[in-house]
């Protein structure tokens, strides 16, 4: 079993989560851009679109989470130090999303945008969804 990670696939930012995460996940996860036809499929599944949730998304066990908390059960999944990110799932949902919001606010200042997605190394294209 594995989850699935959805991103955007024009911010940089993300795609550098994605490289992070696929280097510390043990291989469990596979991603997708959201802006992907597979993706689109995906998020239909659960009655939403791209436009509702612009977030990072994590499906795992036939379930979809958004913002902090796709976020922290995605770390959870990490090795060690990063999985004890976990730990502030205990936080109120409204509270954590707040601090998502306001990191995902920048991160195209802080990484930039991306004409294109790059081409990933052979080890995470074999995860693409």
């Amino acid at each position: 079993m594995s989850g699935i990670i959805l991103f955007d696939g024009e911010c940089a930012f993300c795609e550098g989560a994605v490289k992070f995460i696929a280097t510390r996940d043990g291989g469990y996860f596979r991603f997708g851009a959201s802006q992907s036809p597979q993706a689109t499929a995906l998020l239909a599944k659960f009655g939403l679109t791209r436009e509702a949730t612009r977030s990072i998304i994590l499906i795992e066990d036939d379930r979809i989470y958004l913002r902090s908390t796709a976020s922290l059960m995605i770390a959870a999944r990490l090795t060690a130090p990063w999985r004890w990110a976990a730990g502030f799932l205990w936080l109120p949902r409204p509270i954590r999303d707040t601090v998502y919001q306001a990191v995902a606010a920048v991160r195209r200042r802080i990484a930039g945008v991306s004409d294109a997605c790059d081409v990933p190394p052979p080890e995470i294209r074999a995860r693409l969804i």
